[in-house]
């Protein structure tokens, strides 16, 4: 990309990005969507550090974005040095103004540093397994180093904000800015179906954190009153040692016919899954924002939602909400929806409408405006094109 003049007349904001920890879930969606948004940006110059493993979930990349690629072997120490050396030096060769890492903690030696709030820390509380709590603990104090280094942090919701300043809310706080996620204007044609099929649905890769023992457990209860309802799981075994236990859930409660563990599913087929839902549930008891919550909502599902975390303040008063920690309360929650044709069409109806308040674009001017800000004052040292 050659030099050129932003739309106030002066170089574009330079702005290494460090791309190196969107590898699944939200991080991959948030960068997916904000990236094609900010590279539209005439005031914006985009650099996108990359492993070379990580181009296909990118691919094609905006024509826009410059990327860098990592050609190290995978590995935790290799990937630390290319985060914590490598990116801040090639930021400093190309006279970048800010170094954007989409993730709980980046470079901590990068000039003008920003980082993006998504990672519920407090998954620490549900698990207990030595490894999962040694990566919890390290994501923690990474998290609190980075963000105390960092010029300017984003939370994609005023839960992640409250949760992650640590007891420090005075003092860190003023550096975070609230910047949603979005979604994209549904077609009508592919908006919730009339005539809805017989399953539920719920739509996350599997962690434990999104709880869904408790969602076997209520599916066990609806079936005593409709053996024919089904529950499609779509979302990747990130966790294996879950996923394995769900399985077994589900034979211990005799309903391994009615689950569906869908495993990954494309854009269009995951569409129509929502499309064709009875009931979309989102039973998750850590979640600093819920990317398929919001997806489920654009395109007018009806939701029986879980009432901790961020949920809230995404679905507002869209759905109907369960204590996730009751099994027998989110069985009558959902069956609630089941059995009320025209609650199930309000809810739908409204929930499209408060989606229509989170788009893509608009998370992406805020981003940008953001980023502005963190590189302020901009420096007047020549920088060499790229």
């Amino acid at each position: 990309m050659t030099a050129s003049k932003g739309i106030d007349g002066h170089a574009p904001l330079r702005v290494v990005i460090n791309g190196t920890h969107a590898k699944s879930g939200g991080g991959v969606t948030y960068l997916r969507n904000v990236l094609p948004k900010m590279a539209a940006m005439p005031d914006l110059e985009l650099h996108l550090f990359l492993h070379k493993d990580q181009l296909e979930l990118f691919y094609p990349v905006d024509e826009n974005v410059n990327v860098t690629l990592s050609n190290l072997k995978s590995g935790f120490f290799r990937t630390l040095i290319w985060e914590q050396l490598a990116i801040p030096l090639y930021a400093w060769a190309m006279g970048a103004d800010v170094v954007f890492s989409p993730a709980n903690y980046g470079p901590i030696f990068a000039r003008n540093h920003v980082i993006l709030l998504r990672n519920a820390l407090s998954v620490i509380q549900l698990t207990r397994r030595l490894g999962s709590v040694i990566y919890w603990l390290a994501l923690t104090g990474a998290t609190f180093i980075s963000l105390l280094s960092a010029k300017k942090a984003i939370a994609v919701s005023q839960y992640a904000k409250n949760l992650m300043t640590f007891g420090f809310s005075r003092k860190l706080g003023k550096k975070i800015a609230v910047v949603h996620h979005g979604t994209h204007r549904i077609d009508p044609e592919r908006m919730y179906s009339t005539t809805p099929g017989t399953y539920i649905l719920a739509v996350s890769d599997i962690y434990i954190q999104k709880n869904y023992h408790a969602l076997l457990h209520a599916l066990a209860i609806l079936i005593k009153r409709s053996p024919g309802l089904r529950l499609i799981i779509a979302g990747r075994e990130i966790d294996h040692g879950y996923a394995q236990k769900l399985r077994s859930l589900s034979q211990e409660l005799g309903i391994e016919e009615n689950v569906i563990f869908a495993g990954h599913v494309e854009t269009e087929e995951l569409s129509e899954l929502y499309r064709n839902c009875r009931v979309f549930v989102f039973p998750s008891q850590v979640e600093t924002f819920g990317n398929p919550l919001l997806e489920a909502m654009a395109v007018g599902a009806p939701i029986a939602c879980s009432n901790a975390a961020a949920m809230p303040e995404v679905l507002g008063d869209t759905g109907v909400y369960f204590d996730p920690q009751d099994e027998n309360d989110m069985a009558e929650k959902i069956e609630k929806l089941l059995a009320d044709n025209k609650l199930r069409a309000d809810c739908g109806a409204r929930a499209s409408d408060r989606a229509r308040g989170f788009l893509w674009r608009d998370t992406a001017v805020k981003t940008c405006a953001v980023l502005c800000e963190a590189a302020e004052p901009r420096s007047q040292v020549p920088r060499p094109p790229r």
